[in-house]
């Protein structure tokens, strides 16, 4: 364990022997940081919070604060991040509010640019992007692979789908399916991430069938549940597109369209 002799760290937070932690870097009481995972500078994290293996995390991101919800009344909560995620400068990753499981999940292998916000209650999946200043409110859920452009603001519980695709300089106030691209000031559909899927080595059978898919449900003038009940009559039953008609089944915000 390397620590720079200027680092604040809390005799009850539990750091791995082989973590390394840079100058001026705080560390609360309840923080717990996993090996290889390296604090460049000037980093600020306190709460119940933990942090996995092989992370690197820039300079003035502050992580576990309390969260930005007036109804928040210093319940103990907290956060999860996984492994091999690069956090860069100037992030804010909450920890949780009341109302949801108690804690702001962050999975592995993402790359948060700088000036990302992650309210209170997030859910982010693994190998997400999300470019600079992206703003998500509480409980937002982002699935796998998803791509959130800069300066994009995502309203509060809404979801984005798998390895979908948000342009830069959206609003998003509805859930965005899987595998489709959206972008706007209020965020509307542009069809399917074909470059996304093809760059992730989906086949042309899927593609072909999620883009069948994507055609009925929204460029028919079906409603959404005779476009599903049409889409499981005609279509094949893989994985991805079974996933699609799931995520529009439970969805609470409504479906960008």
């Amino acid at each position: 364990m390397k620590i720079h002799p200027t680092a604040i760290i809390d005799k009850k937070a539990k750091i791995d022997r082989d973590v390394i932690i840079g100058p001026y870097c705080i560390i609360g009481k309840g923080v717990k940081i996993k090996r290889g995972t390296r604090l460049i500078a000037n980093v600020f994290i306190e709460g119940d919070t933990e942090i996995g293996e092989d992370c690197v995390i820039h300079p003035f991101s502050s992580i576990g604060l309390p969260p930005q919800d007036l109804k928040y009344k210093e319940e103990n909560t907290g956060v999860r991040i996984g492994n091999r995620n690069i956090i860069r400068e100037y992030i804010t990753i909450h920890r949780a509010s009341v109302g949801g499981d108690g804690m702001t999940h962050i999975g592995d292998d993402n790359f948060l640019m700088a000036y990302v916000h992650i309210a209170h209650d997030c859910k982010i999946g693994n190998s997400v992007i999300m470019a600079n200043a992206a703003t998500l409110g509480g409980h937002v859920d982002i699935e796998d692979k998803a791509v959130i452009g800069g300066l994009t603001a995502i309203h509060q519980f809404t979801r984005i789908g798998a390895y979908a695709m948000v342009g830069g300089f959206s609003g998003v106030g509805q859930d965005i399916p899987p595998y489709t691209i959206a972008s706007g000031s209020r965020a509307k559909l542009y069809g399917l991430n074909t470059v996304g899927l093809k760059r992730n080595n989906f086949s042309e059978d899927i593609i072909k069938d999620l883009k069948n898919s994507y055609k009925i449900l929204f460029r028919s003038k079906l409603t959404l549940k005779e476009a599903i009940d049409k889409i499981k009559q005609e279509i094949k039953a893989s994985r991805e597109v079974s996933h699609l008609i799931e995520f529009i089944e439970k969805n609470k915000r409504g479906i960008c369209r």
